[in-house]
């Protein structure tokens, strides 16, 4: 049976020499999606209706290139003698917290330039990051990476997941945790409550520094699962490092800015 098993074919249309890989169009549904939900928040909270979408013309391309730039460095053993892989993109290979690095900093110059608050933005867009991220994950799932350790059947058929998950977890003759799976339903949980929080009021930036927390604590757990992790060193995992310094800088940004009244202004406040 388990041999007979045929993986999705991670190119979903070809029009002659080209192909769109699904990796790409779930990629793409995630940003419209996202800023979908982005744009109709900040439309409530007053700001201008074009902004988003001028924010992501900029933040999307550079967000790409820096996931990239960041994975391609902690894996330069490789890239080193292939640099004509670097480029292959598609094929997967992108790293969000290089992702992450790159949108921030271009949110940083952007609200600058526009002369609005840059919490009041990232407010607004968390909740659209981590859906973005959760429907992201399961482009890895199309091309059998981002996965765990080695599983038998009998743990997945015990998890209920769909027969089309298991069969898409069975990879070069062994099965493995759908820790893409993990994360995405992590993501969307985290989802659900940035989407409660809105409610709370909390004070400007907060919002932004919960999904910061939120995603950092379940990527360091589910990371740990993780059997094609870049590393720092043999046994430091980057993405688990990373995690835990997130959590660190946004926790201490929360005290600091409550202690020393930079947060006066709150979400829900125009």
């Amino acid at each position: 049976m388990e041999s007979g098993i045929t993986p999705i074919n991670p190119v979903a249309i070809k029009f002659g020499p080209v192909s769109v890989a699904w990796y790409g169009i779930i990629i793409g549904l995630g940003i419209a999606l996202a800023l979908y939900v982005a744009i109709r928040e900040s439309d409530r909270r007053g700001l201008h209706k074009d902004l988003f979408a001028d924010l992501m013309i900029w933040a999307i391309p550079i967000a790409i290139i820096s996931a990239r730039i960041y994975y391609v460095i902690f894996q330069w053993d490789y890239y080193g003698q292939n640099p004509g892989e670097i480029i292959k993109i598609w094929e997967g290979g992108i790293a969000i917290h290089g992702a992450l690095i790159g949108s921030v900093i271009t949110t940083v110059i952007f609200t600058r330039l526009k002369g609005v608050s840059f919490w009041k933005v990232v407010d607004i867009a968390a909740p659209s990051i981590i859906l973005g991220q959760a429907i992201g994950r399961w482009g890895n799932f199309i091309n059998q990476e981002a996965h765990g350790r080695e599983v038998t059947r009998a743990f997945l058929e015990n998890l209920h997941l769909p027969q089309f998950i298991i069969d898409q977890m069975f990879i070069n003759g062994a099965y493995y945790h759908p820790t893409f799976l993990y994360e995405s339903i992590w993501n969307i949980i985290g989802f659900a409550i940035l989407i409660a929080l809105r409610r709370v009021n909390l004070r400007r930036g907060e919002l932004f520094l919960s999904y910061v927390i939120w995603y950092s604590v379940g990527r360091f757990f589910i990371e740990g699962l993780r059997t094609d992790s870049l590393m720092l060193t043999d046994s430091l995992r980057i993405a688990q490092v990373i995690s835990l310094i997130l959590i660190v800088i946004a926790s201490a940004i929360w005290v600091y800015r409550r202690k020393l009244g930079l947060a006066t202004a709150k979400y829900l406040d125009k």
